[in-house]
């Protein structure tokens, strides 16, 4: 570790920091349909999607309802990218002639992007056309996005609410995400990108003459594309999809320093901006920073452990007589897998913000990492996506620990359970349960039926630990809609594609929905005036309650999975 290197993290939390609050208060005069200064640019739009669709936006939706708009929205956007993977071969912007994809392949790539996953069995530039690219992938980072923002919406409504069975309306949440937050933003983004190397063109791919011709030939085929359009939204909307293959290690996707401090802000910038927004809807900003803090907090402690062990190097290696200290010559620790353009710090905060995001994409392998860095990253996301997490989704999540940190506070003090002013009963309790279980369910029983069949076992290049760990990994990833991936595993094969967007659907829409059922008992609720006996939720005490409910609670499930895999690692390599 370097003081260079902790000075980069320090800087990289300050201005995330100091950006949550201007954007989570224009955020919040967006959903509260105040007037806005990019309103009339966007205003007229928004007014004709809503006519062209047929949408009355003063209608409001009980969550049922708001349920099946989700859910059949999802829907139609699967059965497009589906048809779009299938057909691309006789569709146009196709210069590099791709075919169809197989049937198995473009189910699970449907299922990614539409879940707000973005896991990738293929690598984009040899296997999608730029139409596909652009029309299918592109338009699900977006609205698979703005769909949890829309959640995350009705959710709050809850909560602010009272003596009502009314949470918002899903097109109007969805449209506005999309025009006035996710849209400018990507814009923006995207040029700040293109100035900084990242190509954007429909230009076919480029054949080069290499300098030294060896054995592959004297040319080179170097794919390029509408990349920046793509990589904008992808890092905003915790999409993490990468236009080629090997995701933002690319230097045509992530080029310079600055791109990398771009793109690495926008992973956690609007998850830790809606903090702010949701404050300011519940009518008190501390709720918002109290969540804000727990999630940071849980953010640094993970970011360490992960520079301080990529830092410390590999002890095999120093055995060996390799020298791994950092010097004016190199940057020392465990630089496989890593780009020396971005080095260990930098690589560091955007493996646990990526993971912690449910972002998914990736500036170094994640495969490469020392035992103690991977497993940071599997707890990152088997905490349930909750410190900061994807955009809305990530947000509720963690709304749904507070109401569990409240339930068994209230529980150890003999007072009521109450948050907001709304009591905290059985009803809301089983569907919490019922939220946090669902997840390490269905991740520990894919990876119990991977690990103990052959076509799960097939797929395994590294065997041993690491191996069970790339399985755990990948269907960690999956489950939490995160999307980032171990490599050693082969995961194009039928049986992963379809195990795969079982994890995902699971994991995205069995969650939402007994989120919107949770919305809709909190609504229904009266309201309850603060007295001397409630309890505090902004104090330090009670973020410090919520951190350890997230880990004893998010954590303790994963415990023997991860004794099996990066545990015992770990001491393999460094008890010799």
């Amino acid at each position: 570790m370097t003081v260079t290197g902790w000075l980069q993290i320090l800087f990289y939390l300050g201005v995330l920091t100091l950006l949550v609050k201007p954007l989570g208060l224009f955020m919040a005069k967006v959903y509260k349909g105040e007037r806005t200064f990019l309103a009339p640019i966007f205003g007229p739009l928004e007014r004709w999607l809503y006519r062209l669709c047929g949408v009355n936006p003063d209608e409001e939706m009980d969550w049922k309802t708001y349920a099946v708009a989700l859910l059949m929205f999802s829907l139609v956007g699967f059965v497009f990218v589906y048809l779009l993977q299938r057909l691309q071969g006789y569709l146009p912007f196709n210069p590099m002639h791709m075919q169809a994809v197989a049937p198995d392949l473009a189910l699970n790539t449907a299922v990614s992007f539409v879940s707000n996953t973005n896991w990738q069995n293929y690598g984009g530039e040899v296997t999608l056309s730029y139409l596909t690219q652009m029309l299918g992938l592109t338009v699900q980072n977006f609205v698979s996005a703005a769909s949890g923002m829309a959640v995350l919406l009705a959710f709050t409504r809850s909560l602010a609410r009272h003596n009502t069975r009314l949470i918002g309306n899903f097109w109007v949440d969805m449209t506005r995400s999309t025009l006035y937050i996710l849209l400018p933003l990507s814009v923006i983004l995207s040029l700040a990108l293109v100035s900084q190397g990242v190509v954007q063109t429909l230009a076919p791919s480029i054949t080069a003459n290499v300098l030294q011709p060896g054995v592959g030939g004297s040319t080179q085929t170097i794919a390029v594309g509408p990349a920046a359009s793509q990589i904008a939204i992808k890092m905003l909307g915790t999409n993490g999809g990468g236009f080629f293959n090997v995701n933002s290690t690319h230097p045509f996707e992530n080029p310079t320093p600055f791109s990398n401090l771009l793109e690495s802000l926008s992973i956690l910038l609007i998850p830790a901006a809606l903090c702010y927004t949701y404050g300011m809807l519940v009518g008190d900003t501390r709720q918002g920073w109290a969540i804000l803090i727990a999630m940071l907090v849980l953010l640094v402690v993970f970011i360490a452990l992960t520079y301080a062990s990529e830092a410390a190097g590999n002890p095999r290696l120093t055995a060996l007589g390799v020298d791994q200290s950092s010097s004016i010559l190199q940057p020392g620790g465990n630089m496989e897998g890593k780009e020396v353009r971005f080095g260990l710090a930098n690589s560091s905060v955007w493996a646990i913000a990526t993971t912690a995001a449910s972002n998914g994409s990736v500036d170094s392998m994640h495969d490469s990492y020392m035992p103690l860095g991977g497993l940071a990253e599997l707890v990152m996301m088997m905490l349930g996506e909750v410190v900061f997490g994807g955009v809305g989704s990530g947000l509720y999540g963690m709304l749904v620990f507070v109401i569990v940190a409240v339930f068994v506070a209230g529980l150890m003090v003999g007072r009521t359970p109450e948050y907001l002013g709304k009591k905290i009963e059985a009803y809301e309790v089983k569907m919490a349960s019922l939220l946090i279980l669902i997840m390490p369910v269905t991740v520990l029983m894919l990876t119990a039926l991977a690990v103990s069949t052959s076509a799960g076992q097939s797929a395994v290049l590294n065997p041993g630990p690491h191996g069970f760990s790339e399985i755990l990994y990948a269907f960690t990833s999956q489950g939490n809609n995160n999307g980032s991936a171990f490599a050693g595993l082969g995961g194009n094969t039928p049986f992963y594609n379809l195990t795969g967007a079982l994890a995902m659907l699971i994991g995205r829409f069995w969650l939402a929905v007994p989120t919107l059922a949770l919305a809709g008992s909190l609504a229904v609720k009266k309201k309850t005036p603060a007295g001397a006996g409630t309890l505090s939720t902004t104090s330090p005490l009670f973020i410090s309650w919520l951190i350890g409910v997230v880990i004893l609670v998010g954590a303790l499930n994963f415990v023997p999975a991860l004794a099996l895999g990066p545990v015992v690692e770990h001491l393999l390599i460094f008890g010799g």
